[in-house]
């Protein structure tokens, strides 16, 4: 009798700690490209010769491995136990429903008699959502992203026939290289530009990967004549405080300092013919100007044009703005938005970068955080901000 009651608590403990493989993810509402942790945990009592566990592919995301298997022995409800852990990383292309898995573990176990025994273990699919990338253009979403800009010489005085060499790194955490944009185009009418092969690398750590873009470009003015190399901005979405954020490659002045100082002291008058000057000027403004914009470089152009437009009194994008804000609809507001925001910075009006700050929070918040702001509130920031 004693020994039956042995054998079935034995069977009971053995049916408690039966082989097992489960999907672990964290509580997250993901968007587009966004890294979803995920971990493989095996819980195993029998003897473990061989194993073989691929994670499958799919069309809907891309993943990797980051840290190399893990083994180990844990005490569970007073048994030990053989305890495995695969961590990947998951960054859905798409948005809506997103299946991961099932996933089988291929093991030989040693049963009775010392003979070896195929077993599979398999752990059950999980469905995650995937909400839209909430800008424009390729979604790219990390952990951080910080943008480091070096040149070969001050770009503003190159000396006469000098090549300025300018070398952008990129390196953004929590992505993968091909989901960073592509370089630039650096090229302008008066500007000669080589591009070097741009170099990408990726660096998986338990925290994620860590991804380096560099970008190289020789630069060198096709005459003396000064311009400017206009800013590029990358907007991305900071994966920990849920908003979207622009890194941007600044701005910088170009040209050979010969041009400036033979320029410098070419517009130089005597007073004496200062009053006249500014009234032949202003004569010759109004009659000449039809000819003089015909007869500017394509960049000048540009610029007269540019300032055109933000004297102009209608704004389009303003308009739209408003009339997506009487709508309601978070999502239309927050589309014209980037609309209204990216033509400011094409007009070189100033822009902060926290004008969506609080309808991000509404819209992107975690799963389950408290959201005090009122939507109305949130849509009159754009404006407020600038």
């Amino acid at each position: 009798m004693v020994m039956r009651i042995v054998l079935l608590l034995l069977l009971l403990a053995g049916s408690a700690h039966a082989d097992s493989l489960r999907l672990i993810v964290s509580d997250q509402r993901p968007v587009i490209g966004e890294m979803i942790p995920v971990t493989l945990r095996g819980e195993y009592t029998s003897l473990i010769a061989l194993e073989t566990l691929t994670f499958p592919s799919s069309d809907a995301y891309d993943w990797m491995q980051l840290a190399r298997d893990q083994w180990r022995d844990e005490q569970i409800d007073g048994r030990t136990v053989r305890v495995f852990e695969r961590r990947l990383a998951v960054f859905p292309r798409h948005e809506g429903p997103l299946a991961i898995g099932p996933v089988t573990h291929h093991l030989t176990v040693v049963g009775a008699s010392n003979l070896r025994e195929p077993l599979e273990v398999t752990a059950p699919a999980l469905t995650l959502n995937v909400s839209p990338f909430p800008g424009q253009g390729a979604p790219l979403s990390a952990r951080s992203l910080t943008i480091e800009d070096t040149l070969s010489a001050a770009p503003g005085t190159l000396r006469d026939g000098d090549t300025l060499v300018r070398r952008v790194t990129i390196r953004a955490e929590g992505t993968l290289p091909h989901l960073l944009p592509p370089r630039p185009n650096l090229r302008q009418p008066w500007l000669i530009s080589f591009a070097a092969p741009e170099q990408r690398d990726i660096e998986p750590t338990p925290a994620g990967p860590v991804t380096t873009v560099v970008w190289e470009w020789h630069l060198r003015p096709k005459t003396g004549e000064p311009g400017v190399l206009p800013a590029v901005s990358l907007p991305w979405f900071d994966t920990v405080g849920r908003q979207m954020r622009t890194a941007e490659i600044p701005a910088i002045p170009f040209g050979y300092a010969s041009f400036r100082d033979n320029r410098s002291g070419v517009d130089r008058l005597p007073l004496a013919q200062v009053g006249g000057a500014m009234l032949a000027l202003a004569g010759g403004l109004a009659a000449g100007f039809a000819l003089a914009f015909g007869g500017l470089s394509p960049r000048r152009r540009t610029d007269v044009m540019r300032r055109l437009r933000r004297l102009w009194p209608f704004d389009p994008a303003r308009r739209a703005l408003k009339r997506a804000i009487r709508t309601g609809d978070l999502r239309a507001i927050r589309s014209a938005a980037l609309r209204y925001l990216r033509r400011r910075r094409e007009l070189g009006l100033p822009v902060s970068g926290q004008e969506t700050d609080q309808l991000d929070v509404i819209l992107y918040a975690r799963a389950g955080a408290p959201v005090k702001i009122e939507a109305e509130l949130a849509a009159a920031s754009i404006f407020r901000h600038q």
